[in-house]
């Protein structure tokens, strides 16, 4: 089991030994813009650049063993996920390789096809589809929640009304990157699933930090995080199950094969081999097996249960404060990524009055969810959360 864990709990000293950033005098409360990395995965990328920075794929003996650091770097990949490591590709972010699986469809969706977007997504889960549907003229059809703080939530019933026959693609984020709501993405997905030959793609950029991740107890077709959320380096990991790829056409050179794998479809030779050799080190720190990071995922979601509940609890406490989405400190309804305005003050000089006044790193902002923020809001920039 991972050396974090004491009778089921997380020893903190142990969880902070493992993360050099964390000697600095600054507490890093900005975790909707990414994690720390751990000591093991620098130290990793230093020994692949300073042992085995070949190309891949060569006979001799520093090149057998790039190859199987990257071999093991898709694995874990995999492992991480519970999916098969042909039903994975790594790219530099989870923005393009959104950009890639949407030109890959170019040639396979019908003309008449409909996709349905969320307006409470990161962008990188919305400006691939708007594109896709104006360069083919498919129809774009808009999910967007009432403007009500609490009610900023995707659920199967309110998704109903939009899916018709035609319907071809929906997206959806697992967990709000500025709002930490999560969407059940299980009920999504069979409700998508009604309409024969749709497919759900989920931004599971927020949700990957704080949850374990499978991808197959989902019933997603298409799932994308990215690793400098969960303590790894900045590259992002693509699923797409084996019967969602008959949708996607290949972006590779011409003499790839057809049944090429999905990282040959849409890698493009992205996957920085330093960086994939990393990915071993972040399953490890979870645990040896499933089992043992099971137990670290639960203890890890029960820690974050309470420190959100500290927050919440005074937020929600004053009159002149509102939490935007799921107010209760329930490790089931949210993960500790809370967005909230001050009556009365703009948000930015909330977050530098905090910057003058302690080591606290917290944030201001959009994070790329522009369309929640200024649309659904209301605000039109007035509203800076």
């Amino acid at each position: 089991m991972a050396d974090i864990l004491v009778d089921g709990n997380l020893d903190l000293d142990a969880v902070r030994s493992h993360f050099p950033a964390l000697k600095q005098n600054q507490i890093f409360f900005d975790n909707a813009g990414g994690s720390q990395v751990l000591s093991d995965a620098i130290n990793s990328i230093r020994t692949y650049l300073e042992e085995t920075n070949v190309q891949l794929g060569a006979s001799y003996n520093v090149g057998q063993k790039a190859t199987q650091k990257y071999n093991q770097g898709l694995q874990a990949a995999a492992d991480f996920i519970n999916a098969h490591v042909s039903e994975i590709v790594i790219g530099p972010s989870t923005t393009q390789l959104f950009a890639n699986l949407a030109q890959s469809f170019a040639l396979s969706f019908p003309a008449n096809a409909e996709i349905i977007v969320s307006s409470i997504d990161h962008e990188a889960n919305i400006s691939s589809w708007v594109r896709l549907a104006k360069i083919r003229n498919l129809t774009l059809k808009w999910w967007t929640p009432s403007s009500k703080p609490g009610d900023l939530k995707l659920t199967a019933e309110n998704l109903r009304p939009l899916l018709s026959e035609k319907t071809k693609l929906v997206t959806c984020t697992h967990t709000s990157n500025i709002l930490g709501s999560i969407h059940d993405i299980r009920r999504i997905a069979d409700e998508v699933h009604t309409v024969p030959g749709a497919m759900l793609c989920v931004d599971g950029v927020a949700y990957a930090p704080h949850r374990e991740v499978d991808v197959k107890s989902l019933g997603v077709d298409f799932y994308s995080f990215s690793w400098y959320k969960v303590y790894g380096p900045h590259i992002a990991v693509l699923y797409a199950s084996s019967s969602a790829q008959a949708s996607v056409e290949s972006l590779g050179h011409y003499f790839h094969a057809p049944a090429d794998t999905l990282a040959i479809k849409l890698g493009l030779a992205a996957a920085s081999y330093e960086l994939v050799g990393t990915i071993p080190t972040l399953l490890s720190y979870f645990g040896p097996d499933a089992s043992a990071r099971q137990k670290t995922w639960a203890a890890i979601a029960a820690h974050e249960e309470n420190l959100q509940g500290i927050l919440l609890d005074f937020l929600n406490g004053r009159n002149d404060v509102t939490v935007f989405g799921e107010r209760d400190r329930d490790r089931a309804l949210r993960v500790p990524v809370v967005s909230f305005r001050v009556e009365g003050r703009g948000s930015r000089e909330v977050v530098e009055r905090v910057d003058a006044r302690s080591d606290f790193g917290i944030r201001w902002g959009h994070f790329y969810s522009k369309r929640l923020v200024e649309e659904v809001s209301g605000g039109k920039g007035r509203r800076a959360w």
